[in-house]
């Protein structure tokens, strides 16, 4: 797993390659801030190859955070990390590799019938309860997160992954109520916290597409403060408690006792709701704040989804005129990463890196300076 000499050695490779604040602590030592993502692409031995020479480059020029979820590309996403990583030629403990579950995945390609796939695999061997299921394909039950996390290490042949998510739980909302959603974080997060003690997880968190940035009344809110209070029953129920102060996540000084750390969530110049939209109890007489606000605040690290708007923001013009203006880059892609490294609580931007190229490119965003806080403020003045 990474450490904190490892990723700190990482890092003093590249001297001052980098601007102010490119690599950023997370766990027990730091990440870029430009982090490379595979959610995208075809699940092909074509597009495979691509990623492995991209994931490759990332690795060896700065870039030392990959993403990565169990149905990506039908899994391969996770079988192209561990490969890329292990012949990358970078020490294992120099990279922080994450990964989640949630949606059904399938096995490397996308089946005739999925229907029966999903019967078949899930189903039938009694690995799924079909009524934990949501839209037929999502259920975040604790023996289907334990079976696709031991599914995560041997695809990726880690012994242990630095940060596993729980993957989109808003979809659950579609088929139960809020609290049941919340009880049912809370035995995920009980799963995870086990493993965490078993050394498997380094720390845990939520991925999410709507939860986080769409107002309090919205059909798929969920909120923070609810969460990491779920967060924090899991650990007292496992004994993480017991464990705070011990080495890893918890076990820095800060007395922590539970593993959750990261909240994945889209954001970008366009799609800016995390920063602009106060929906989460704060438990402070100003009332609500923002999802970025909040884990500002709390001491959590946001990792930043669909930071160029998968490829949108990448076209000139796409940025508004006077946004672009204040922001460092060569490039449109690499002015939209900077605007997402500038938020408050942002860790990192994740990035597609489909080609040698956009990963060349995405990486030298990290040789500018992100906005200062007053700078950033500004923006939406």
């Amino acid at each position: 797993m990474a450490t904190s000499s490892g990723t700190w050695g990482y890092r003093d490779r590249f001297g001052d390659r980098f601007g102010r604040t490119y690599f950023r602590r997370f766990g027990p030592g730091v990440v870029s801030s430009v982090g490379a993502g595979t959610y995208l692409g075809d699940p092909t031995d074509a597009v495979d190859d691509r990623y492995r020479e991209a994931l490759s480059t990332a690795l060896a020029n700065g870039v030392n955070l990959v993403d990565t979820a169990s149905n990506y590309r039908c899994g391969r996403s996770e079988r192209v990390v561990g490969e890329a990583l292990a012949d990358s030629g970078v020490d294992r403990e120099s990279v922080v590799v994450a990964s989640k579950a949630g949606f059904l995945p399938f096995d490397g390609e996308r089946p005739a019938d999925p229907s029966r796939y999903v019967r078949e695999t899930f189903v039938d061997t009694g690995l799924v309860d079909p009524a934990d299921l949501a839209n037929g394909s999502h259920t975040i039950a604790p023996e289907f997160l334990d079976a696709m996390l031991d599914r995560s290490l041997e695809a990726t042949g880690l012994e242990t992954l630095d940060c596993y998510y729980v993957h989109n739980p808003e979809t659950q909302l579609a088929v139960r109520d809020r609290d049941a959603v919340y009880d049912r974080l809370e035995a995920a997060f009980e799963t995870l916290e086990a493993r965490r003690a078993a050394g498997d997880v380094g720390v845990y968190g939520v991925a999410s597409w709507e939860a986080f940035r769409v107002p309090a009344d919205h059909d798929a809110h969920l909120d923070l403060a609810a969460v990491l209070a779920r967060a924090e029953r899991a650990a007292e129920t496992v004994g993480a408690g017991d464990r705070a102060g011990e080495d890893g996540d918890g076990g820095d000084g800060d007395g922590v006792a539970h593993g959750f750390r990261a909240v994945q969530l889209p954001f970008n110049v366009r799609m800016a709701d995390a920063f602009t939209v106060a929906a989460h109890d704060a438990d402070a007489d100003d009332g609500p704040v923002s999802a970025l606000e909040f884990c500002h605040r709390e001491g959590l690290s946001v990792f930043a989804s669909a930071s160029i708007g998968q490829g949108e923001l990448a076209r000139e013009g796409a940025i508004p005129d006077d946004v672009a203006a204040r922001l460092a880059g060569d490039t449109p892609a690499q002015r939209a990463l900077n605007f997402a490294r500038s938020a408050p609580a942002v860790t990192a931007a994740l990035v597609g890196c489909g080609s040698v190229d956009h990963v060349r490119e995405n990486v030298a965003a990290g040789t500018f300076d992100p906005l200062g806080a007053s700078a950033f403020d500004a923006v939406f003045e």
